[in-house]
């Protein structure tokens, strides 16, 4: 069970045996089913999550009832709202599963626990946060700088694993568009041959 997180932990940061041991216990295995929801709008996010198996995307609701993604996260990725983790404040974020998934969660005082117990995993929690923040500069650049089949191009191109996996009215809410709108999009690029 811990051999994807302890590959994922090594690309970075170089453990004991005793260090790992530590880790491993200050998560929690959990199965959830598709369709359910990790965290909603209001909650505390209380945990990150591991994937070790399935799908899951982060989204929020305006005050219309339109739901725009924010991201999706597959295996060998993290999810979490971070803001909510990090502050412990009510969430502006749902978090939902795609497929059955499961996962090694991590609570936030488990957590600084961890950080207490074996410093080096500040490293590593630092450098995925500078990547989360990256992913999101990039995020907010291509949506006002981007046509949507540009957005949906770079879409396909960063995330082919997940193309696959998600249904497209998830993807157009995603790059910020319809449904209708992103079919009009694909049909396009296939005339002229993309």
């Amino acid at each position: 069970m811990f051999g994807p997180i302890d590959q994922f932990v090594a690309r970075f940061i170089q453990l004991t045996p005793e260090e790992l041991e530590i880790f491993h216990s200050l998560l929690e295995h959990r199965k959830v089913k598709k369709k359910s929801f990790l965290l909603r709008e209001g909650e505390v996010c209380d945990y990150e999550a591991y994937i070790l198996k399935g799908c899951v995307r982060t989204f929020y609701v305006d005050k219309q009832g339109a739901e725009t993604n924010l991201t999706f996260a597959i295996e060998d990725w993290w999810v979490a709202d971070l803001a909510s983790f990090s502050e412990q404040q009510p969430s502006r974020q749902n978090i939902e599963t795609l497929e059955d998934c499961e996962l090694l969660t991590i609570t936030f005082e488990n957590k600084n626990l961890l950080y207490l117990k074996v410093p080096k995993f500040e490293r590593l929690f630092r450098i995925l946060l500078q990547r989360t923040a990256s992913v999101m500069q990039q995020r907010i650049y291509a949506s006002i700088s981007q046509t949507a089949e540009e957005r949906y191009l770079a879409f396909m191109e960063r995330y082919p694993a997940i193309v696959q996996r998600i249904p497209q009215h998830h993807i157009a809410r995603y790059i910020g568009v319809s449904p209708e709108f992103l079919s009009k999009v694909r049909s396009t690029m296939y005339r002229k041959g993309n």
